[in-house]
């Protein structure tokens, strides 16, 4: 083997460098210079030793594993499946003696010059000797820095409150004399440069308690922050940078003038005699710098604790040691007093805080419950006829109310139950429609009203418990329900949640389970294999049209749901599945909640989804909810289920248990509100508050995020002042979608109009494309939900003809526009074909690499 023989040359070589080096550590150890024999009679046991280990481990790491088994295979080994710690173990111990190199035989038939050796010895004798006297001094340099640690060490302990006394007096003078003298800048968040600080004068000292009071001022430069995860970030600076380097160089001048002045002659005599050079305050603080550091630290944060008031009277009077050191220790015991108050004053207002909290919020979040109601726990799968059960009983009922999770629903329940001869009034945020006669009412779970009294109340979807958002809802209508019967449908997650809620009273439960077995196809989903019956499922509204655009190219006819859809549309379109005129739906989630639709197969295209905050995989209970779709008696007897991708994770969530909630939310109330106007009255300090409070065990609190982004456009001006805190609330809490800036304009336009007493603006309608339909329907819903909350319902009959006609406009979109939807470069426009993978063409990538490959610097 070619390899083995280079191997073997070089690891002679690496032998003959060892055995030079092994003849210098002989002959150092004597002070005559044995002969060549006496080396050679002393070290021969080792030369065959030290010629292995260089073979060995030259061979066992430079040999390729492929190599080694071809050699061991030539040696007659089985090796097939043999690890690779094996392996090496026997290619060891069958190439150990692999052509060996005679170290001996090399050395005797290539002995040196009498002189040459002699010589030898001589060089390598002093070499050690030199190292030896370097050891030797480099201890005596050793110790004599570790006594100047330890004089340092015990000069610190009885001079530190010295030296801090003295760094207190100089910092004084510099920190008056600029709150005398700098400019003060208005308060802005520091990194943003892009806004120009903006004078306010002179400082006053009377706003400042304590020097880092002071210290978070700016001083009107730039100052860069080199702890940036992205490089170096830039902010205007504070008083405190240049002020820790000030107290840090000062701390470092009087300390090392103060310890070179109190150094033993003794010890500087030593360092002189032992380094060969005087030792100088800079040598003295090279040694100890170490210890200084902390010291520092220590100075610049009592420094930050001073009084200012202290430092003005400071100055004042020129520095002696005892003087100050005596005002200090006094200013010291001041401090001590002050602090003890400000503790003291600290612990009344948290307990205070902590009443206020309690009194606003603490008893408003348990439930109370009637003893006279009896609770019908429908708990099972999904589309498993819980709903039906539950609404056939409330038809039964002289008064009954049904509350859903959508508009959606809701509608769908006031259409079926006045079809069927039940009168039925509809009441959500955008709509309210009265028929004659009617007791009961379908709406949606934000409408409920406590003081409502019905003989049934069906509450649906009662999973929604937790979430962050609207659970509140929930919790509101099951605990505060004024009827004979609540019904109450959940998934099976749910059960204990329920059963925590609603006690062990009067409670029934029935329980669903599916007749239709669902079949995850083992198969991954494409496009191509879209039959007639399939629900196929996507997460977002261009996902929906995309997909519906390559089906109805491919020849299906397809109907769309998805969630920013308006309802009188998605109705629509589900009925053209329903009566066969499309063969096949696509959708987002929104088909996993209360969609009983004849879906053969329900097919995820994706396996998940954007929540909001980040991009994660589909939870077991979404998987389940929206599975459960597929199958319907009578017609599939069988549901199936299908996924693009993920296939064993996906199936994995479809059967495990459910994980029962463990929480529900809760969100501000009005009577929340009323308490909390007995103490303050701005929406400011409401949020602050509801931060503070702390959720009861078993409750998540809102995030109120999207009525703090709105109420920051409206801090401060006119709309806060003349509304109350309820009436603003619930304003801030208006259901609309927060991320269209065309809605947040409108929103924002209809509450200065509202409190300066004008007309209500009208919302601003286009209807050139689907997209501007959509925006436009939502216009007109954020309209009618001022109008409802106005109680002008005259007004709100017209928007919501005009908000129909739009929802017949966005049906008519979704059949004329997306067959001729197709995927477009976004850099050159070129149209790209339906399976098209990317944004760009393969063109304008392969031109952004070359362009990206020019500019890339060169490697060194």
């Amino acid at each position: 083997m070619q390899k083995l023989h280079i191997l073997r040359e070089e690891a002679i070589e690496e032998t003959k460098r060892k055995i030079d080096e092994d003849i210098a550590h002989f002959l150092e150890k004597y002070e005559k210079c044995p002969s060549y024999q006496d080396y050679l009679t002393e070290r021969s046991a080792f030369f065959q030793q030290i010629w292995l280990n260089i073979w060995l481990n030259k061979v066992t790491n430079d040999v390729l594993r492929s190599h080694k088994k071809a050699f061991l295979r030539d040696k007659g080994y089985e090796i097939e499946g043999t690890d690779k710690k094996l392996l090496n173990k026997l290619f060891r111990n069958e190439i150990r003696d692999y052509e060996p190199f005679h170290i001996l035989n090399w050395l005797k038939e290539n002995p040196p010059s009498e002189s040459d050796w002699q010589k030898h010895h001589q060089r390598v004798r002093k070499e050690s000797l030199k190292k030896d006297e370097e050891k030797k001094q480099a201890l005596l340099q050793k110790d004599i820095q570790k006594d100047i640690l330890s004089f340092v060490n015990h000069t610190m302990d009885k001079l530190e409150l010295q030296w801090y006394v003295e760094l207190r007096y100089i910092f004084a003078k510099r920190c008056i004399n600029d709150l005398e003298t700098k400019t003060k800048y208005r308060s802005i968040e520091p990194f943003m440069l892009e806004e120009k600080l903006e004078e306010e004068g002179s400082f006053s000292t009377t706003s400042f308690t304590t020097v880092a009071d002071f210290l978070g001022e700016f001083t009107g430069s730039i100052h860069k922050k080199s702890e940036h995860w992205n490089g170096h970030a830039w902010e205007y600076e504070t008083y405190f940078y240049p002020y820790e380097r000030f107290v840090f160089y000062h701390s470092e001048q009087v300390v090392y003038r103060s310890l070179f002045q109190h150094i033993p002659e003794g010890l500087k005599t030593d360092y002189e005699s032992v380094f060969g050079q005087e030792l100088s305050e800079e040598r003295l603080s090279r040694i100890s710098h170490h210890i200084l550091l902390t010291l520092k630290s220590t100075f610049f944060n009592r420094i930050q604790e001073e009084y200012v008031e202290d430092l003005y009277k400071l100055v004042e009077i020129p520095f002696g040691l005892d003087v100050h050191l005596s005002m200090y220790e006094k200013d010291l015991k001041q401090r001590e007093v002050r602090k003890a108050a400000e503790l003291a004053e600290l612990k009344r207002k948290q307990e205070e805080e902590e009443r206020v909290l309690e009194d606003i919020f603490g008893r408003e979040y348990s439930p109370s419950f009637r003893g006279d109601i009896n609770y019908i726990l429908h708990i099972g799968e999904t589309n498993t006829g819980k709903t039906h059960h539950a609404i056939s009983r409330m038809k039964e009922a002289k008064s009954g109310m049904y509350l859903a999770p959508l508009r959606l629903l809701a509608l769908e329940v006031f259409d079926k139950l006045n079809s069927e001869d039940v009168p039925c009034n509809l009441k959500t945020g955008e709509e309210e429609k009265e028929v004659p006669l009617a007791n009961h009412v379908s709406s949606t779970v934000e409408m409920f009203r406590e003081k409502d009294e019905y003989e049934v109340i069906v509450i649906d979807e009662a999973q929604m418990l937790a979430d962050q958002d609207r659970g509140f809802a929930w919790y509101r209508a099951i605990t505060k329900a004024r009827a004979k019967e609540v019904h109450i449908i959940g998934s099976e997650n749910v059960r204990e949640l329920l059963l925590e809620l609603v006690g062990e009273g009067n409670v029934e439960i029935h329980n669903y389970k599916r007749e239709i077995p669902l079949q995850v196809e083992s198969k991954e989903f494409q496009l191509k294999h879209a039959k007639k019956g399939d629900a196929v499922v996507c997460f977002s509204r261009k996902k929906v049209l995309d997909t519906a655009s390559r089906l109805q190219n491919n020849g299906h006819k397809v109907s769309m749901i998805y969630g920013s859809m308006p309802p009188e549309t998605r109705k629509r379109q589900m009925l053209q599945f329903i009566k066969g005129k499309t063969d096949m739906i696509v959708a987002t989630d929104a088909i996993g909640m209360g969609l009983n639709l004849p879906i053969r197969r329900i097919v995820f295209l994706e396996t998940d989804k954007f929540d909001g905050t980040r991009r994660r995989r589909l939870t077991s209970q979404e998987v389940k909810q929206i599975a459960g779709r597929a199958g319907r008696k009578g017609i599939y007897n069988e549901g199936r289920v299908a996924f693009a991708k993920d296939i064993k994770m996906m199936k994995q969530r479809l059967e495990q248990p459910d994980q029962s909630l463990r929480t529900f939310a809760i969100a501000p109330t009005s009577g929340v509100f009323e308490r909390f106007q007995r103490y303050y009255h701005d929406m400011d300090t409401f949020f602050y508050l509801w931060d503070k409070f702390k959720s009861p065990f078993g409750t998540e609190k809102a995030t109120l995020f999207e009525e703090r982004e709105l109420y920051e456009l409206i801090r401060g001006t006119d709309i806060e002042a003349k509304l109350s805190l309820n009436d603003l609330y619930g304003f801030l809490h208006l259901p609309f979608s927060k991320k269209e800036a065309q809605l947040t304009e409108q929103w924002l336009q209809c509450m200065f109009a509202i409190v300066d007493g004008e007309d209500l603006p009208e919302p601003e309608l286009k209807n050139h494309n689907l997209e501007q339909k959509e925006v436009s329907y939502k216009a007109v819903g954020l309209h009618l939900l001022f109008l409802y909350r106005l109680g002008r319902q005259t007004e709100a009959f017209y928007w919501e003809r005009v908000r129909s006609e739009i929802a017949d406009g966005v049906h008519e979109s979704l059949r004329t526009e997306v067959t001729s939807m197709s995927q477009t470069c976004k850099q050159c426009g070129k149209k790209l074909s339906p399976n098209f993978g990317f944004p760009i063409c393969d063109r304008c990538h392969t031109t952004r690499v070359k362009r990206r490959t020019k500019r890339k610097p060169p490697h060194f």
